[in-house]
């Protein structure tokens, strides 16, 4: 009895040294973020973006939704230099910073407010698939077995559908069948909320039940490099039960790389949604997407070229900027470069 309290003592004496290097190690790879000067610069844009998403009523100069047909293409002169193919196409009005696009409304204040629909999308999609893959992978990978085995089946057949297409699918199924439905109704419920929130109800559900399955195998392959550990073993042997044993000790070892893994993966998530708007499936116009401001202007490109191609600045940037901060995360929590100052 003296020899396995004694054993159990040492092994909860590893563990506290295993917590102390834990967070040095995020020292570390906070200290290689920062170094990082791709990464820290993708960051800042990142949190520049969403100060404007916050603070849009403010800093856009009118309202996103307000015609006024009277300037309708209407351009300053300085983007008319920029652009002289537009020349003979347009009038010139000084009071609109981009131009206005095909109704009088203001461009620049248009794809102000679209920075909130795409940041949207970036937010709710990683959280999404870390609620329901880290749940859905954990479980799987920490009971394995026949559990594992039944579990992952269903993440293969998820996989064997096209997750675009499956997104484009169910849009195109809700948009066209729930428009005339009778008020108390799942179907009006669902439409009513997707109205409030501008169209974007029913794009969270099509990224929702497409994102989480890369995420749900990430979490299952790192339960099962941890729960043979010695760490998992001594909290078994205090009387740990399962769920403490999640939460407690393997949750905070797994969700580094979960992290990363759902940053890196940001982009994906405002494409997803940029094309959905540029196909007309996306939000509910007026509401501004980059995707659909594209899809307009692209129609009158050659005339009025700055109607698509500040949009498309705009959605390029907020790309680069996650791929830039994913790539920086991803390479400060890479093990192969701890401790060497890189």
């Amino acid at each position: 009895m003296a020899v396995q309290e004694s054993a159990i003592g040492q092994t909860l004496e590893r563990v506290k040294i295993k917590e102390r290097k834990q967070a040095s190690l995020w020292a570390d790879a906070l200290y290689r973020l920062l170094r990082n000067r791709a990464a820290v610069m993708g960051g800042l844009i990142a949190m520049g973006l969403i100060l404007v998403a916050i603070f849009a009523p403010w800093i856009a100069p009118r309202d996103y939704a307000t015609q006024i047909l009277t300037d309708n293409n209407r351009m300053p002169s300085w983007l008319l230099n920029l652009f002289p193919s537009s020349k003979g196409y347009v009038q010139i009005s000084e009071g609109y910073l981009l131009g206005a696009d095909y109704v009088g409304r203001d461009l620049f204040s248009r794809i102000i407010y679209g920075t909130r629909v795409s940041l949207s999308v970036a937010f709710m999609g990683p959280l999404i698939a870390l609620l329901v893959g880290t749940v859905y992978g954990t479980i799987s990978g920490f009971f394995s077995g026949r559990v594992d085995n039944l579990m992952m089946r269903f993440v293969d057949i998820m996989y064997a559908f096209p997750t675009l297409l499956l997104i484009i699918l169910l849009m195109a199924v809700f948009r066209s069948t729930t428009q005339a439905t009778v008020p108390g109704t799942l179907r009006y419920t669902l439409t009513s909320i997707d109205a409030r929130v501008g169209g974007m109800f029913f794009i969270y559900i099509g990224i929702g039940i497409t994102a989480w399955m890369g995420m749900a195998r990430l979490a299952r392959g790192q339960i099962l490099s941890l729960r043979e550990k010695e760490f998992i073993e001594a909290a078994r042997t205090i009387g740990a039960g399962n769920v403490r044993i999640m939460v407690r000790h393997i949750l905070p070892n797994i969700l580094g790389p979960l992290i990363v893994a759902e940053t890196l993966a940001i982009p994906t998530y405002i494409s997803y949604e940029a094309f959905l708007s540029f196909i007309g499936l996306g939000v509910n116009p007026p509401t501004p997407s980059w995707g659909s401001m594209i899809a307009d202007g692209a129609m009158s490109l050659r005339s009025y070229p700055n109607q698509a191609i500040f949009p498309a600045l705009a959605l390029a940037l907020t790309m680069f900027a996650f791929n830039f901060l994913g790539d920086g995360l991803r390479d400060a929590f890479d093990p192969r470069l701890r401790g060497t100052g890189k």
